[in-house]
């Protein structure tokens, strides 16, 4: 199925979970906010939110510095 992450058109696995794209991009879920077709998604529910075909996806990534 494809998906768009971050603006870019993705191939995902059918019924793939938040935690397990996360796991697949290899990125820190403590790090980072996902919103899934425009609504924030909580950490507690990322394992059990799951995608489907031509949902839009945004990662961002928190980081420190001053």
């Amino acid at each position: 199925m494809q998906i768009v992450l971050n603006g870019d058109s993705v191939e995902c696995v059918a019924g793939s979970s938040v935690a397990s794209l996360l796991v697949t991009l290899e990125v820190a879920r403590e790090r980072v906010a996902v919103e899934l077709n425009a609504a924030i998604v909580p950490k507690a529910d990322y394992e059990k939110r799951l995608l489907a075909d031509g949902d839009k996806i945004e990662i961002v990534h928190f980081v420190g510095g001053g």
